[in-house]
């Protein structure tokens, strides 16, 4: 897929993944519709990347039903969906206060499974529409999952979950939507310098990194973004779970 004069939409977009993403898409000559549930940071990388800011819970059906029109709109015909949003709460399956609320897992799957699985239906629905582009390509949609989807540690089990099913989702998703044209890949990044790690103390921060096999260090947003433009022009990715983790297996805690 050529990019440039293309539209793009990026969900977390306005921090970490999401806008490191949504600034290498708009470098690539990429119109770039930045979602956020914080409305003040994703206009905030859309004044600097030169895109449109939308503020939504990804998660929230109805809500997304009534702004994508617009969203579709302004990426001036969606090409490209890069799906960042999520959440990362730790919690025991039985802690000390006993069973971990059932709400708190719900609302982690809420977020991460459920809000990827809603963008990705409408833009899909908007895609199919649009005309093929070279060998047929009509779109391509790019979820994060992680590793933690098939290492998943201790206190992780909610967010192990949602990312095991955005893994899980990438195979039949792609299947169905190919013969419209339509790519679907996962990246499962490992440890990534984004707001949740950098706000860990430093000591804890220098023993992550250093649990990286090479190199040992945490990887950067950037990083997941130059991925995400190889997936776009590389058309023979689909269907697949890309780790991109440094060899990183994580252990049991």
């Amino acid at each position: 897929m050529r990019l440039r004069g293309l539209g793009a939409i990026v969900t977390g977009g306005g921090s970490g993944l999401g806008a490191a993403t949504a600034t290498a898409l708009a470098e690539a000559g990429m119109r770039v519709a930045v979602l956020d549930r914080e409305e003040e940071r994703a206009r905030a990388v859309a004044e600097r990347i030169g895109g449109v800011a939308f503020a939504l819970d990804v998660a929230d059906g109805p809500a997304a039903e009534r702004l994508f029109p617009a969203i579709c709109e302004a990426a001036g015909g969606p090409r490209l969906l890069v799906n960042c949003a999520g959440i990362a709460p730790a919690g025991r399956i039985v802690g000390r206060d006993g069973p971990l609320p059932l709400a708190a897992f719900e609302q982690v799957i809420r977020v991460n499974l459920l809000g990827t699985f809603n963008t990705m239906r409408l833009v899909a629905h908007a895609m199919a529409a649009l005309e093929p582009l070279e060998e047929g390509e009509r779109g391509l949609i790019v979820n994060t999952a992680s590793v933690a989807a098939f290492e998943g540690q201790i206190g992780q089990a909610a967010y192990a979950a949602s990312k095991g099913g955005v893994a899980s989702l990438t195979l039949p998703a792609a299947r169905e939507l190919a013969s419209r044209g339509i790519r679907v890949v996962a990246i499962a990044p490992g440890l990534f310098a984004t707001p949740m790690l950098l706000g860990m103390p430093e000591p804890v921060q220098a023993s992550l990194a250093a649990s990286v096999p090479f190199p040992a260090r945490f990887g950067r947003p950037e990083e997941y973004a130059s991925l995400v433009l190889e997936i776009a022009r590389n058309p023979m990715l689909n269907g697949c779970v890309l780790r991109l983790d440094g060899a990183l297996r994580m252990a049991a805690r």
